[in-house]
């Protein structure tokens, strides 16, 4: 079976009731942190409720005893108009604050919510990122958390809902208790809907939710990849692609559809039209032995009607409610997740000064069952440059990955200036070990912000002379507005050449002891790798290099080179002792000089 039908095989599964009161009891904890809005909240919806059991009682106590006689003066009447607007406007104003006071809260709970989800995308680890799409992560943090917005409106018709069951139930039976009982007989067959509709209705939104986010996944890859899809001429196939995700989630949506329109607001209304005929015929049976009031039969039917409505309300939220739960498993998914950064045992205190690296033994794997390293040793001494070779997935990039502790590795010693690197602080990691990457990624904003990075210890002067001595400099100046030149998303309107020079910039402006560089110059040409090489020169004084090399041109100065295949040490020495061994290096090297000739 392949991934995709295991998937689709989970999303159809029902969400065990067990599981949602779970679900229901973590949302609600996000709640109750802003108990105060929740309190005067819940006071309000009570004052309501006590509101609309005392109006129809007050206008069938008129009724039955002023309107029926014919004496009642103007003054009676005008009086109970009176205190029936007054009464209804004190309702209105409870309303409102019960209403603003909830959602006040509610959208308090939703910032909390978001920033705690936001803060652990953070603290999760590079295999979680390397395991889930983008788009799918994205569709949690807004579509996910979006939806809770309507779930805890639902929340809000729960509490005003309950008070108003409550009280209805308790003046019907002051009122009559025969016809009391009438009404609530209704009462387990409601529940057995709410129970029904809840178990059948979970997979579908579970299944929707699910493919919701198959469709941001799709619509993000296709928007970052939209230059290749045109290049290839790939646009009907993803258009295609599109359209059966979209299809698959439109019949689910008719599927939702369905069910409510089966199982929510017709049923209830159908139990309401029965209820209140059952009792209209038990008033007025011939065999009553006295005559029941007109006020009475108003005040029960208003009170059957206070009893109904509330859960037609919810139930007709109850598809909020049910996607909320389907939204707040899969944002608590996020929240739960242990796939954490690596962990380190720190030492405070400790600081990287002088930037010596030692390898010893290390041996490391992804999953945990397939080792991508294999009992790697090697030491660069402050200030020297190692140059690491290898074809692709050789173990290069894994060796960057355990340095930087962006994975922890299992076995053997990394030493930075003799001491285990699990022991520094990660902000000293962070700051004396400078990476750049590949690919660079700039950020909205501009030149500056991007060297920056909204360090606001860094000044300007410092921005200009890192950015000289990469040599970017040169090419800033010409841009309109310099240093504050707008970047739009991901720097598009730059060069690959460009971008790079300011990921150096920006590294270099960090002062790092350690410099890890990931096959910085790849791709950008050979003009541009020419000036990266000057700022190389000058950027690697007094700092310690790790330079992955895909030019071997770019590391032929390094003091010691290591060739890796299938995550093991193969060779090692300076580029002229390599050259002499007539090895992987030496054809690697020589295939690549064959070809710049031609």
């Amino acid at each position: 079976m392949g991934e995709q039908e295991t998937n689709q095989s989970v999303w159809a599964q029902e969400i065990p009731v067990k599981e949602q009161l779970k679900i229901l009891k973590r949302l609600l904890g996000f709640v109750w942190r802003f108990k105060n809005e929740i309190i005067v909240a819940g006071i309000g919806a009570f004052l309501v409720s006590a509101i609309n059991m005392l109006l129809p009682y007050g206008l069938q106590f008129f009724l039955d005893n002023y309107l029926v006689k014919a004496d009642v003066t103007t003054q009676v009447i005008i009086f109970a108009g009176i205190l029936y607007a007054l009464g209804s406007i004190i309702k209105a104003i409870l309303q409102f604050t019960y209403e603003y006071f909830f959602a006040l809260g509610s959208e308090k709970s939703l910032e909390a919510l978001r920033t705690d989800l936001y803060q652990k995308l953070h603290t999760l680890g590079m295999r979680y990122f390397d395991q889930t799409p983008a788009g799918s992560i994205v569709s949690r943090v807004t579509n996910d958390t979006m939806t809770l917005s309507n779930f805890l409106t639902v929340l809000a018709s729960v509490v005003l809902s309950f008070f108003s069951i409550v009280s209805a139930l308790i003046a019907m039976f002051s009122t009559n208790t025969l016809a009391g009982f009438i009404v609530l007989a209704f009462l387990p067959i409601l529940l057995l809907i709410i129970w029904q509709y809840s178990k059948r209705s979970s997979k579908l939104y579970r299944n929707y939710r699910e493919r919701l986010s198959r469709i941001n996944t799709n619509l993000n890859e296709s928007i970052e990849g939209v230059s290749l899809i045109q290049q290839f001429k790939q646009e009907e196939r993803m258009s295609h692609h599109f359209e059966q995700e979209n299809s698959n989630l439109m019949r689910t949506r008719f599927s939702m559809i369905t069910l409510n329109s089966i199982l929510l607001s017709p049923l209830t209304s159908l139990l309401y039209s029965l209820a209140l005929a059952l009792t209209l015929m038990y008033f007025g049976f011939p065999l009553q032995e006295t005559f029941v009031p007109a006020g009475v039969v108003y005040a029960f039917s208003q009170y059957i009607s206070q009893f109904f409505n509330p859960i037609a309300t919810l139930m007709d939220q109850m598809t909020f409610f049910q996607d909320g739960i389907v939204a707040g498993k899969r944002i608590f998914k996020i929240l739960d997740n242990t796939n954490y950064e690596p962990v380190q045992n720190e030492q405070s205190g400790l600081t990287i000064r002088q930037g010596k690296i030692e390898f010893k033994h290390v041996s490391f794997s992804y999953d945990g069952q397939n080792e991508i390293l294999h009992d790697i040793s090697f030491t660069v001494n402050p200030g020297e440059t190692l140059g690491i070779v290898g074809h692709t997935g050789s173990g290069k990039s894994s060796i960057i990955n355990v340095m930087m502790r962006f994975y922890e590795f299992y076995q053997g010693e990394i030493l930075i200036d003799g001491v285990d690197i699990r022991r520094y602080p990660k902000a000293e990691l962070r700051q004396k070990l400078g990476l750049v990457l590949q690919e660079p990624f700039m950020f909205y904003g501009d030149i500056s912000s991007n060297i920056r990075l909204y360090n606001d210890k860094i000044t300007d002067d410092q921005i200009r002379k890192a950015a000289k001595t990469v040599q970017a400099d040169d090419f800033i100046k010409k841009l309109s507005g310099e240093y504050h030149a707008e970047v739009g998303e991901g720097g598009s309107e730059f060069s690959q050449g460009q971008r790079q020079l300011i990921s150096f910039a920006r590294t270099l402006v960090t002062d790092p002891k350690i410099l890890v560089l990931d096959e910085a110059t790849a791709n950008v040409d050979t003009e541009t790798e020419t000036l990266i090489q000057k700022g190389l020169k000058s950027l690697r004084q007094g700092r310690t290099t790790l330079a992955i090399a895909h030019r071997l041109s770019t590391i032929v100065d390094a003091n010691q080179i290591i060739v890796l295949d299938d995550g093991k040490i193969v060779e090692r020495g300076t580029h002229d002792e390599l050259i002499n061994q007539h090895g992987y290096y030496y054809n690697l090297y020589t295939l690549q000089n064959r070809h710049k000739q031609n």
